[in-house]
């Protein structure tokens, strides 16, 4: 008999931002697992397996990302917090839950993180606490109308995933296929919306990291030049309880590109709590 455990469950969940499409796996403690920018939720999957299900994984496609609705509107990452609240309380989360960010993902959860009573603990995978360089955002204005009128054509995904995945992981076809995939989910106009809402606006919150109240695990990679090793550590000495750890031979994607060694590192960040 199958263990209703590993059975995945779809739903679409209402917020302020549209309806989020997520998917339920496992059963015990509720675990957001919320994906970087131009992605979806299917660059956990090879994180799952490597996790045990004494806990409930809610994987969610971000708002106007993935299969979740298009975003029509500008927003920012703190709306996207509140858009999170909104997931939580139609998730009925019976308290306080974990939350595990990539990128964009642990954008949302410096915010989180900082409000009473809403997550028990924080990862954050990737997350730089300060605002995109002028090299990136350069880069980012030169492919917005390439984005905007024909989508995700070549030199766009190019772009999307060179910035996502090292070189070895590019040219793995399986790990460039889900990249890939997922950024052509998406509509050009909620695409484009997404990008300027939750890239190009992003503010610095180093000063905001003193007000958060639960415990962090800070994960770096060895190839991300605006998420090193030494940024991570310097934001986990401003965080009053957080620590910071880096993985090699990933770059921004790191739960897709190195599963493994995550799901170690997330074992041992929940055992200490």
């Amino acid at each position: 008999m199958t263990d209703p455990s590993t059975i995945e469950r779809n739903e679409r969940v209402r917020t302020r931002l549209g309806a989020l499409r997520i998917r339920r796996i496992g059963a015990g403690p509720m675990t957001v697992l919320w994906p970087s920018m131009f992605v979806d939720s299917s660059t956990w999957d090879s994180l799952i397996p490597e996790l045990d299900l004494d806990r409930e994984y809610v994987l969610v496609d971000g708002p106007g990302l993935g299969r979740s609705d298009a975003l029509l509107r500008r927003s920012t990452i703190t709306e996207a917090a509140d858009a999170a609240v909104d997931l939580l309380d139609g998730l009925g989360a019976a308290g306080p839950v974990d939350w595990v960010g990539n990128a964009f993902g642990g954008h949302v959860g410096y915010k989180l993180a900082a409000m009473p009573g809403v997550l028990r603990s924080l990862v954050a995978i990737s997350a730089p606490v300060e605002r995109i360089t002028q090299a990136q955002r350069a880069q980012i204005n030169l492919l917005l109308p390439l984005l905007r009128l024909a989508g995700p054509i070549s030199p766009v995904r190019d772009a999307v995933v060179g910035a996502m995945l090292t070189d070895a992981s590019a040219h793995d076809e399986r790990i460039r296929r889900i990249v890939v995939e997922s950024l052509e989910r998406p509509s050009r106009r909620s695409m484009t919306n997404a990008l300027r809402s939750f890239i190009l606006e992003r503010v610095d919150v180093t000063a905001e990291l003193a007000a958060i109240g639960v415990p962090c695990l800070y994960i770096a990679s060895d190839d991300r030049g605006d998420w090193s090793e030494d940024e991570a550590l310097q934001a986990a000495a401003r965080t009053p309880n957080a620590t910071a750890v880096t993985v090699q031979g990933a770059r921004t994607l790191i739960p897709l590109e190195q599963p493994a060694v995550v799901a170690d590192h997330l074992r041992s960040f929940w055992a200490s709590l």
